[in-house]
């Protein structure tokens, strides 16, 4: 299969070269329809559009990317830790798909530099290069199939982590990751919190909305630690009504 692939670069003009080049040394995978893996790196901000004015941008891409990683996150882990429950199961998938791990993982794999964007600042801080790895596998699955992603997927993302079992003690920012998923999937995120006298301590219960609908419960000795209560519980409602789409 590498021999076809080198004999089909070969056949490309330079600039092509290049980029499949490129692809290929960071990702491993052998392209064979260049213009969605140039798709899955050019962000809105470029305002491009076709011919009929619809634009072109990696968030389509990005969005089925989104489905299979946790769809295949999801199986992968089904099938290595039989026995645990569901609860678990769904905790360790939000480990993974965390923001702020997929962007690190991207730039880790340096997808970086094909990122196309209007501003050519820092990405580092940005949520953009995690939304490219998930584009970029919504390329490859268009590309080459599920099997392909799935692939990519275990070999990129999950074997990553050299033991998934740690990921359930990592302590996540909750409330930072429900409010970077509102943003994301362009949901209101609010919180109310109050404080109750109890035992000559003060206790707080903090509620979690999204779209002013609740969605988290939480109590701790803290403003904080009841936030971060109520904002798991908000998460894990979410990712599980998404398990329910995507299974």
């Amino acid at each position: 299969m590498l021999k076809h692939f080198l004999i089909f670069i070969k056949l490309l003009p330079r600039k092509g070269k290049k980029f499949y080049y490129l692809l290929y040394n960071t990702t491993g995978v052998l392209a064979r329809r260049k213009d969605y893996y140039l798709l899955a790196f050019q962000h809105k901000s470029l305002m491009m559009k076709d011919e009929k004015g619809l634009p072109l941008n990696n968030e389509r891409l990005e969005y089925l990317g989104d489905a299979v990683l946790g769809a295949v996150i999801a199986h992968e882990l089904f099938v290595r830790y039989p026995n645990k429950d569901e609860g678990i199961l769904t905790k360790m998938r939000a480990r993974i798909v965390n923001r702020s791990n997929m962007d690190r993982l991207a730039l880790q794999l340096g997808l970086d530099k094909f990122i196309k964007t209007q501003a050519l600042s820092d990405l580092t801080h940005t949520h953009i290069p995690g939304d490219a790895l998930e584009a970029l596998i919504g390329a490859i699955f268009i590309d080459k199939g599920y099997f392909a992603a799935r692939k990519f997927i275990i070999e990129k993302i999950i074997n990553q982590y050299q033991d998934l079992d740690s990921l359930i003690e990592t302590n996540l920012n909750h409330k930072s990751t429900l409010i970077e998923w509102g943003q994301k999937n362009r949901c209101s995120i609010h919180f109310v919190t109050e404080e109750y006298p109890e035992k000559g301590e003060a206790s707080f219960v903090a509620q979690a909305y999204i779209d002013n609908i609740l969605m988290g419960l939480g109590r701790g000795s803290s403003k904080k630690e009841a936030q971060q209560h109520a904002a798991e519980e908000a998460l894990e409602k979410v990712i599980g009504k998404q398990s329910l789409i995507l299974n």
